[in-house]
């Protein structure tokens, strides 16, 4: 089974994050359909929505992992809790070093900050804290740590022989390919730099600049700004979302604990609602209270298209990491006894037809000839490039061991 994109989600205490973590991983799906159970409760099951291809072939589909609603795929992902987002993580505090690994094994970062400034930097509550302290505070952080791994691989670099073919991009590469940069892509970061190719000519704001950029690249992030059913929140929400120090960053305006009583109302039969939904249905009886507060939450999921959870995991993995969604069809519309569209793949932009095969396995990979899309029935080649939401059939003298 090919492994899910690893979102990690960080943020000091009392932002909401641990709501976030819980109302984004609970999930009504039967059990047993889980691709992967883990006994770790800092790892959940979270879901990206994707358009189902199976009415356009006047089909209904039979999700293999995930589910479908009403013409939307849920298909899953793995959300990290990352813990331990504390002053000094990179110089080992607290659970500092802890938090530094668990952070890399997430392909991007959701941070969640609390935008209505009512909690301070150690996580106590407060009024009137800008939430920029703790974006930049994060940032900070790990640019302190990429800095750290930067300077050993400079170090090692000054102290070998250099012979004809010693190339700094190779060696930082080299030192730095835990955050997942080959030599090539770290060669194209110092060019962009516009540093020279020889780390003699690098001062330290140059190195700085370097490690901030390498992991803007490698670590990209969506800020979920919580709390922003609070008149405090959407006041920070226009100054810090039209900064052009933050134009990295991507922002979506979130309420936590909105989705987590949508979520209990839904599973208590009180309330019709599909995650990642602009409305909801009341279709039980409600308290004078209940209904008070389902209304407000009405109102802000209207104006904000959602409570921004499902919004905070999809600008992660489509818009941020350019990942695309793509269906293993059949051209013939032949289907074999488990029923069609039973698998979407969530794969990184640019893939290829033979991409899409190995990452099936390596066994089609191998065998294959070429693919159909089967909304044209056109044949594309092995090196053609896929679009979100394709249906492709592979073509391959081999077929995957069962």
């Amino acid at each position: 089974m090919p492994m899910s994109y690893r979102i990690g989600l960080v943020g000091k205490p009392s932002v909401g994050k641990s709501t976030f973590f819980n109302a984004a991983t609970m999930n009504d799906v039967p059990e047993g359909a889980y691709p992967f159970t883990t006994i770790d409760p800092t790892v959940g099951e979270a879901y990206v929505r994707v358009d189902c291809a199976a009415p356009e072939f006047d089909e209904s589909c039979t999700p293999n992992v995930g589910v479908c609603r009403e013409g939307t795929r849920f298909v899953p992902v793995k959300l990290v809790d990352v813990a331990g987002l504390v002053p000094g993580a990179h110089e080992g505090r607290g659970l500092g070093n802890q938090f530094l690994t668990d952070l890399n094994e997430t392909d991007v970062l959701i941070h969640v900050v609390d935008f209505s400034g009512k909690t301070d930097i150690e996580g106590e509550a407060t009024e009137g804290h800008d939430p920029r302290e703790d974006i930049d505070f994060l940032e900070e952080e790990l640019d302190a740590w990429y800095l750290d791994v930067l300077e050993k691989g400079l170090e090692k670099f000054e102290t070998r022989y250099h012979g004809a073919d010693a190339a700094i991009e190779r060696e930082l590469a080299e030192q730095m390919s835990a955050f997942g940069i080959d030599k090539d892509r770290m060669k194209q970061v110092i060019l962009a730099e516009g540093l020279e190719l020889d780390p003699e000519t690098w001062d330290d704001a140059d190195k700085a600049d370097l490690a901030r950029e390498i992991r803007k690249r490698t670590k990209p992030m969506v800020v979920a700004a919580n709390k922003m059913d609070t008149p405090e929140a959407q006041a920070n929400w226009e100054e810090i979302t039209s900064d052009p120090d933050y134009d990295h960053l991507s922002f979506v305006p979130a309420s936590a604990h909105a989705e987590k009583a949508l979520k209990n109302a839904d599973d208590a039969g009180v309330v019709d609602y599909t995650p990642g939904e602009s409305d909801f249905e009341v279709v039980g009886d409600v308290s004078g209270d209940q209904e008070a507060g389902l209304d407000q939450i009405g109102e802000f999921v209207a104006e904000y298209e959602g409570t921004g959870v499902q919004g905070a995991l999809e600008a992660a993995v489509f818009d941020v990491l350019g990942c695309i969604a793509v269906f293993p069809g059949s051209a013939n519309g032949s289907k074999d006894e488990k029923g069609v569209f039973r698998d979407c793949f969530i794969l990184p932009g640019g893939s290829t037809t033979e991409d899409f095969a190995f990452h099936i396995h390596s066994d089609i990979g191998e065998g294959l000839l070429h693919g159909t899309d089967c909304r044209s029935n056109r044949q594309v080649g092995t090196d053609h490039e896929l679009s979100h939401r394709d249906v492709i059939e592979l073509v391959s003298t081999k077929q995957a061991a069962p």
